[in-house]
């Protein structure tokens, strides 16, 4: 059975176990983080189940509407060839019996997300846990429930990495944790067996646990996400044949002894946006999700990992192609509180670029200032606004309380201007 660790520090060499090597090398770069628009009724990536009731976060590579696959490319199958040739003779039970205590249920609730579900893992007695990021992004409240049972705990966020999709949170209210083991990605071959433990499909009670085998490694996948047209690329990943499920994201793929070596990222789909389950399953290996983890432990910042929570203005903004004639916006638009513009729902911006306020979060000091949904915003102290994703830059390099000058055109096309105090999270 699965011990307790003693907790780490930073520079501590054990954890989870072992000492390891440095990871091996991506199958290509990782790409600079891209910063999403904040947007009230957008998923990670079209990927993350967003719903009142919150059935699960799992990334989905999803076919778009017209028959194109978002998955662009699926590259290497890298690596050799294990003895291991299927799940026969797996003992599945004892396996789980090695993680379930020491995996969580996650859900995360903000004013931009709704609520989201997924899993983690904890890999310290302190109660740190590795999950994927998209399952904490947007959030302002997170809670944890060990292996579908017991209390919740709340959780916060240590740091993340969008480009990795890793997040490190903190759990509070126990003195020690039950650990994971990590084992070691290198020693994973095409044709080894492992098991998936997750919340699949956030249903009640334990884990849900699964079986396959890995069968590639080194794959790169990008993901489209339609709403923006960009794409976002995870590389070196473990494909399996686990089935995984909404909810699953970020949870732990187990090997033979019970070892952690990857975390259950996404799922490759011919349907449509949904609730989906696959045998084609991706995982980041364990030994990359350990160097960020660390990396965030130890307080060090990059162009890719974020420390702690972000500072966020309590605005939800979208461009003024989405926004104008509301083509291509679903239901939602405006849910911070106002109603969309007018009793049939049209918009016209007063302008031809900027962000278009889309929501407003109540209860931040942005409340005060102002503006109002439909306004576009085309000045953020004292930088010129053609788009969201410049207000999100910007907001990116200030800290929690920090004030801000904002300028913005009404729909009636006058011209304002106010200052406002910026405020904790949503998380990356």
């Amino acid at each position: 059975m699965m011990g307790v660790n003693s907790g780490w520090q930073s520079g501590e060499p054990n954890w989870g176990g072992f000492t390891p090597p440095p990871p091996p090398p991506l199958s290509a770069p990782m790409p600079p983080a891209r910063r999403r628009a904040r947007l009230a009724f957008t998923a990670s990536l079209l990927t993350t189940a967003v719903v009142a009731g919150g059935l699960g976060a799992t990334i989905a590579l999803l076919v778009a509407h017209s028959g194109t696959p978002a998955v662009k490319t699926v590259g290497n199958t890298a690596g050799g060839t294990s003895p291991a040739t299927g799940t026969a003779g797996l003992n599945i039970d004892k396996i789980a019996a090695r993680v379930d205590e020491a995996t969580v249920d996650l859900s995360a609730v903000g004013p931009e997300l709704g609520q989201d579900a997924g899993t983690g893992m904890v890999i310290s007695a302190s109660g740190m846990v590795l999950t994927n990021n998209h399952v904490i992004e947007g959030s302002t409240q997170i809670g944890a429930q060990v292996n579908g049972a017991g209390p919740t705990y709340s959780a916060s966020v240590l740091g993340t990495d969008l480009s990795a999709d890793v997040a490190l949170l903190q759990l509070h209210g126990a003195k020690t944790w039950k650990t994971v083991t990590i084992g070691r990605s290198s020693s994973v071959f095409v044709g080894d067996p492992v098991v998936a433990v997750g919340n699949a499909l956030d249903l009640p009670g334990p884990e849900t646990v699964t079986s396959g085998i890995i069968s590639a490694v080194g794959r790169a996948v990008t993901i489209n996400d339609p709403l923006d047209g960009t794409d976002e690329q995870l590389t070196g990943l473990f494909q399996t044949s686990a089935a995984l499920s909404s909810g699953n994201s970020g949870g732990p793929l187990v090997n033979a002894q019970g070892e952690v070596i990857g975390i259950t990222t996404g799922t490759a789909s011919s349907e449509g946006p949904g609730e989906t389950a696959s045998d084609v399953g991706f995982a980041i290996p364990i030994w990359t999700a350990i160097t960020i983890a660390r990396q965030i432990d130890a307080g060090k910042a990059s162009a890719t990992v974020h420390i702690g929570s972000p500072a966020a203005t309590g605005l939800a903004l979208i461009s003024v192609a989405c926004a104008d004639g509301l083509g291509c916006l679903p239901l939602g638009f405006g849910d911070f509180g106002e109603e969309p513009f007018g009793d049939l729902g049209i918009y016209q911006a007063p302008i031809n670029e900027g962000a278009v306020v889309a929501g407003i979060d109540r209860s931040c000091p942005v409340a005060s200032s102002g503006l109002r949904v439909g306004d576009v915003i085309t000045d953020f102290n004292g930088h010129g606004v053609t788009s969201p994703d410049q207000v999100a830059a910007l907001v990116d390099a200030l800290k929690v309380g920090d004030q801000v000058h904002v300028s913005w055109v009404s729909q009636n096309d006058a011209h304002h201007s106010a200052r406002f105090q910026l405020v904790q999270g949503p998380n990356l």
